[in-house]
């Protein structure tokens, strides 16, 4: 049946998204009603994002393709994949990152996704030695050190214990670490797509190291080490162990992926990602941090005075608006709704604001429930544009008062030739066409 559709705004996609500029206006085109009520109640107000709405458009007649026939039948004895029609929606590799195939980083396309889970399909990876095949049946966590009982325990053992599921934000220190050096690279997927959140499923570390009895008089903390061919190891304060510390299997409703540590990882929530170490085979308690590799030569802040910030856990908390964002383009003037993400190592999410003005004037956010204590948070405000170019920003505050930092600000604590925990505000700079690109301002 043929529908009198109102479209108040429409983006066309940068290259890598996964919906047609037709199917993003169809589901703009279904908040006709709320929309206008935005529109008019900004109107009144005068609001700092809120302009004038834009025409009519021609009349659209829906028909469904199945509509009449049959469909594709039930899928038996397989897993099931997304639509031919989102095959773009794939992580991606960024050639200048790539040294090889087995270290290398691949991007989450933030761009393309809804709420705050992270498809374990599109999780970003960072391998240092590639992932390797582990068969559950054979793998072993081995617990020694400052205990009184070591263990040893089988995937079988671990899944026997008490488990949990929880909501956290994974996050590698290197994420937004090419915008340091002022190069644009141009697309949320590659300037904050190391970056992914999942339901977790596994058994809390302290858990664990109760039943081998940790000194706790002597214990200070914790060493970590993967299965993978790199032996990467991380050390973890045994107070971050015994609070909210995971030893994961689990992952969005099914077992981890091979890429995200099958059978086993550790999870620190809120800790830049290489502690949260995949493949987890063993764990050690000690007295003192071990100062591995990548704790010595990787994964540390250059400050201004020369000397290295070696141990740098928290992941401070962080914004990014993700539509609109670089590499899209608006075909039309008048409503937009404009969303991102929001997160902080430091625990729930308390306020975003937004700007369309490079940040002289500010409006806060709607944050989409849950907000969780660190987990990725959705952020939403309501715009109109009126065709004007446009710098568009969002500044985050956790709930320890912690406020996003310009990136002048954080050079001027951190000076200039820093490659990891880049947690500036960013900003999109809308062109009168309706481009959007990637922009720094200080």
């Amino acid at each position: 049946m043929a529908q009198q559709q109102r479209q108040r705004g429409r983006i066309q996609l940068a290259p890598e998204n996964h919906i047609s500029a037709e199917q993003y206006a169809a589901a703009r085109s279904a908040r006709r009603g709320f929309i206008r009520a935005a529109l008019g109640g900004a109107a009144a107000a005068g609001g700092a994002l809120l302009g004038g709405a834009a025409a009519a458009q021609p009349a659209v007649e829906i028909r469904p393709g199945a509509s009449n026939g049959l469909g594709a039948p039930v899928v038996a004895n397989g897993y099931g994949m997304p639509s031919k029609h989102e095959a773009s929606v794939i992580r991606r590799i960024s050639p200048g990152l790539t040294r090889t195939d087995q270290s290398s980083v691949s991007f989450t396309p933030l761009q393309s996704l809804f709420g705050i889970i992270t498809p374990s399909g599109v999780h970003f990876e960072r391998h240092h030695s590639g992932a390797p095949e582990i068969d559950p049946e054979q793998h072993r966590l081995m617990i020694h050190g400052l205990v009184r009982r070591p263990l040893i325990l089988t995937m079988n053992d671990l899944m026997r214990y008490p488990s949990v599921s929880r909501i956290h934000f994974i996050e590698c220190g290197a994420n937004s670490g090419m915008e340091w050096g002022n190069v644009a690279t141009p697309s949320v997927q590659y300037t904050h797509g190391m970056l992914a959140c999942s339901e977790f499923t596994g058994v809390p570390l302290s858990t664990v190291l109760d039943e081998a009895g940790i000194d706790r008089a002597k214990s200070k903390y914790i060493l970590a080490e993967g299965a993978c061919g790199s032996h990467l190891t991380r050390t973890v304060p045994i107070a971050m162990a015994l609070d909210d510390v995971l030893l994961v299997y689990g992952q969005n409703g099914e077992m981890l992926r091979p890429e995200n540590g099958y059978p086993l990882r550790l999870l620190v929530p809120g800790v830049q990602g290489v502690s949260s170490v995949k493949w987890l085979r063993r764990i050690e308690v000690g007295d003192a941090p071990w100062n591995t590799r990548e704790e010595s030569l990787h994964y540390i802040d250059l400050m201004p005075d020369g000397t290295h910030r070696q141990y740098t856990w928290v992941q401070e908390v962080k914004s990014v608006i993700t539509s609109p964002s670089g590499g899209q383009k608006l075909l039309d003037r008048g409503y937009y709704e404009v969303t991102g993400l929001a997160w902080s190592g430091r625990g729930r999410i308390r306020r975003v604001d937004v700007s369309a003005d490079g940040g002289r004037n500010w409006r806060t956010a709607r944050l989409q429930q849950p907000v969780l204590p660190k987990a990725l948070t959705r952020f939403r405000i309501d715009w109109s544009w009126d065709g004007s170019p446009a710098l568009l920003q969002s500044r985050a505050v956790d709930e320890t008062g912690h406020v996003q930092p310009t990136i002048n600000q954080l050079r001027a604590v951190r000076g200039s030739r820093s490659i990891y925990h880049n947690n500036k505000i960013h900003t999109w700079r809308l062109a009168a066409s309706g481009e959007v690109s990637n922009v720094q301002l200080g």
